[in-house]
């Protein structure tokens, strides 16, 4: 399948069969590069092949950073990671849909940004059918560690998301929220 038809399919927000043989097989290839990466010994020059592998693999990597283990259902295909970006241990993007993360974000450990959608209907389900919404999070986040963002979600700049937090909704910008579902607690304080 041609990167062009992919893409227009798993941005389309329409239903889809994720099953498709010829797209099943492009996923498994963007798969094995994250696990190349994986692989890539950590040493200075690991970091810099770790860096490379980002940007062939990414839609936009400039100058942020990844921790091993990662992973990522297209290996960062339609992802955007901001200038000096940084991720912890165990991110997993679930990127069959775009997601931005903007400048300056910072992600903690076992953090799941999710894309995909299964529909209601149990006949559609049953078929293993799916959509993708996109996830935007904003420059000068903080993404604590162990939470989830779920599809169509947008997160503020500025924002910080705490620790555990399921991230089900949008979030303005320059607040603190956390919860399950995540809440605005308060706005952001320029003192502390």
């Amino acid at each position: 399948m041609k990167l062009e038809d992919v893409n227009k399919l798993l941005l389309s927000k329409e239903v889809y069969d994720p099953m498709i043989k010829e797209l099943l097989e492009f996923q498994l290839s963007r798969i094995e590069m994250v696990n190349e990466y994986n692989k890539i010994e950590s040493s200075l020059e690991g970091l810099e092949l770790r860096k490379k592998q980002l940007k062939k693999m990414f839609r936009t990597f400039n100058d942020g950073y990844i921790e091993p283990p990662f992973h990522a259902n297209f290996g960062g295909l339609n992802v955007d990671f901001g200038n000096n970006a940084y991720a912890n241990f165990n991110l997993t993007l679930v990127d069959d849909g775009e997601i931005t993360i903007g400048d300056n974000t910072l992600i903690g450990p076992n953090v799941t940004i999710i894309t995909p959608i299964h529909p209601e209907s149990p006949s559609a389900r049953e078929k293993g059918l799916q959509y993708n919404l996109p996830v935007n999070i904003g420059k000068n986040v903080w993404i604590a560690s162990n939470v989830t963002i779920f599809p169509g979600v947008t997160i503020g700049d500025n924002s910080i998301i705490g620790a555990g937090s399921l991230v089900t909704k949008d979030i303005p910008e320059n607040v603190l929220a956390y919860g399950t579902p995540a809440k605005v607690i308060r706005k952001i304080k320029e003192d502390k």
